[in-house]
């Protein structure tokens, strides 16, 4: 289903990094080398007191802040940086991740300002900091144009309402075992 190369790398090593836990922790992210997925990556912290979650960004690459339209968003929250007509489409994938503990695909239709068509394709995974619910969440994106060629810049502000939602599909992280 996840169809960007990049994402299905980033899959399978969430996949393998759960070492037969619920979730993978955190620290597997830190060790790990993502500098060759790194521009379209947002590394978030979830914070919150009781059924109130926010998702506080930590980092996020350059590719990420030419679609947010900020060079540094650290510090703010999702719900701060998203336009407010975006919040189903835009926060609803993450609250899904984080409440399941599994990855979430989604997959947007937009357009940029000369018109074109552009999926933008979001692979969101969960992370625990060594615990069993989710503390932290990797997002990556990715743009998909047919002629290959689209302005990212001109993505933001857009879209007056909610981008078409295509997919939003859950993915089931299936334990495996050694063959013996």
């Amino acid at each position: 289903m996840v169809r960007a190369i990049n994402q299905r790398w980033l899959l399978k090593f969430w996949k393998r990094s759960r070492n037969h836990q619920a979730l993978p922790s955190w620290q597997a992210v830190e060790a790990e080398n993502l500098g060759r997925v790194a521009d379209n990556l947002s590394y978030l912290e979830v914070s919150g007191d009781g059924a109130i979650k926010r998702f506080q960004v930590r980092q996020h690459g350059p590719g990420v802040a030419k679609l947010y339209g900020a060079p540094n968003c650290s510090g703010r929250y999702l719900d701060e940086i998203i336009p407010r007509p975006r919040h189903p489409t835009g926060l609803m994938p993450y609250y899904k991740a984080f409440s399941t503990g599994t990855p979430v695909y989604t997959i947007c239709d937009v357009t940029d300002k000369d018109g074109r068509h552009i999926l933008f394709e979001r692979l969101i995974l969960p992370f625990s900091d060594g615990g069993t619910g989710v503390t932290r969440i990797m997002s990556s994106f990715e743009f998909v144009c047919e002629d290959g060629s689209y302005d990212a810049a001109s993505l933001v502000g857009l879209q007056h309402g909610a981008p078409s939602l295509r997919l939003c599909a859950m993915i089931q992280a299936q334990q495996t075992t050694a063959a013996p």
